[in-house]
């Protein structure tokens, strides 16, 4: 894994975390990439090893239907505004991975309408995956439903080059890494093709890949990603604390390890795309979900807001995204006191992690499973271990401690 074996990410959504206006027109367009700068020192301090962002090049309106791949969204500002992000984060020895939605592009993408116009024979024609016999005249084919976003011919030599052409001209940049939107949804020969043309220049970079459900380990030997976000424990990890069933957790937690035999996944309790696990649990237990998360094998990620116990209801309908994408105080001083707590509790497990580096690849096995109690066990092919006590049978708590009993965090929640 070299690198990336043990970072641990801050995810930010930075249209939403920069305060962009969304839907709307922008009334005074401004660099406001640049308030990321106010918060590096804050994710040091939290223990990260470095940014995980969401979309940042030109877009229509969320940044996952993307106009321009070469070029910053206005609302955030421009290329001098990321070249001085990346500086600084160098500076601090922070990684930077970016968000590449490759799968689709906006259906207003340039020169999509002047191939359609033009027919098949255009220059550009076969970029896009369009229906030229559709009953209203040609169309693009369009991801997931969604009108506005056009998909990309993945069975196209263009195709290929243009992805790959993207992400090494970011990694040129300075970048780390890329997370690979909608993964999923590209046939897994596209990723074969276009990784080694990056891999020839970036050896190191770390690639993740969006995969929701299904044949992870699997997608990743086909493909050549270095890892796939872990939808599957996500899951377990805040049903099993909600319900207080541990026995979805051992069943997820089987699963886990046999993945960590041929890679290690990204493992959250919380991202862009679902609701805040405080919303989901409480805070008191939302914690009990971090302790899971922070003693098991793969690469974490926090998102943005959930070190400070923020809320927030994903819904399905226009708009459904802004409650869990929300923009964040010019500097860290602007916060308000009653995260601290929970920063702190954050801070702690993180360190914990980082004390105990093995458990990026460590495997882990229930060791008592009973009606609402349970104990875990993580450990490391030399014997180094983690036992984790989850109790449910009256007010939530969880203990972390070391092999010989030693405690090394606790919390009951409220």
């Amino acid at each position: 894994m070299g690198w990336a074996e043990h970072a641990i990410w801050w995810h930010v959504y930075p249209l939403g975390f920069c305060g962009a206006p969304i839907r709307e027109a922008d009334p005074q367009p401004a660099p406001r990439l640049r308030r990321l700068l106010n918060w590096l020192d804050y994710a040091v301090k939290l223990g990260a090893s470095g940014l995980l962002l969401g979309p940042i090049f030109a877009s229509r309106s969320h940044g996952y239907d993307t106009r321009d791949y070469y070029r910053i969204d206005p609302r955030l500002g421009g290329r001098d505004d990321f070249d001085d992000l990346v500086a600084a984060c160098k500076q601090r020895g922070l990684r930077i991975v970016l968000d590449g939605v490759f799968s689709h592009a906006s259906s207003d993408y340039p020169d999509l309408a002047r191939v359609l116009r033009e027919g098949p024979g255009a220059d550009g024609a076969d970029l896009f995956d369009i229906d030229w016999e559709a009953p209203g005249g040609p169309a693009p084919r369009v991801f997931e439903g969604h009108g506005g976003l056009a998909r990309f011919n993945h069975a196209s030599p263009s195709a290929v080059a243009h992805v790959a052409g993207v992400m090494n001209y970011w990694l040129d940049r300075g970048i780390d890494g890329w997370r690979l939107d909608a993964a999923y949804s590209v046939p897994r020969r596209f990723w074969a093709q276009v990784l080694p043309r990056v891999r020839e220049g970036h050896p190191d970079a770390w690639i993740l890949g969006e995969v929701i459900h299904g044949d992870y380990a699997g997608f990743v030997a086909e493909t050549g990603v270095d890892a796939v976000t872990q939808y599957e424990l996500w899951k377990a990890i805040w049903s099993s604390v909600r319900e207080g069933n541990p026995w979805e957790l051992k069943w997820a937690l089987a699963r886990h390890d046999e993945m960590l035999k041929s890679f290690t996944p990204n493992i959250f309790v919380g991202n862009h795309d679902v609701t805040r696990i405080a919303s989901t649990l409480g805070q008191g237990r939302a914690l009990i979900a971090l302790a899971i998360l922070m003693t098991l094998g793969g690469v974490p990620s926090v998102y943005y807001g959930d070190e400070q116990g923020y809320t927030g209801v994903k819904q399905e309908r226009v708009g459904g995204d802004d409650d869990v994408r929300p923009a964040f105080p010019d500097t860290p001083e602007e916060l308000s006191k009653l995260g601290e707590g929970v920063f702190r509790a954050h801070q702690d497990l993180i360190g914990l992690r980082r004390r105990h580096p093995w458990l990026t690849t460590a495997s882990t096995a229930m060791t008592q499973l009973e009606y609402r109690h349970a104990r875990y066990r993580s450990s490391s092919p030399d014997g180094q271990a983690i036992d984790v006590e989850l109790d449910f049978r009256d007010q939530a708590r969880v203990v972390v401690q070391e092999a010989c009993g030693q405690v090394l965090w606790q919390h009951r929640a409220d």
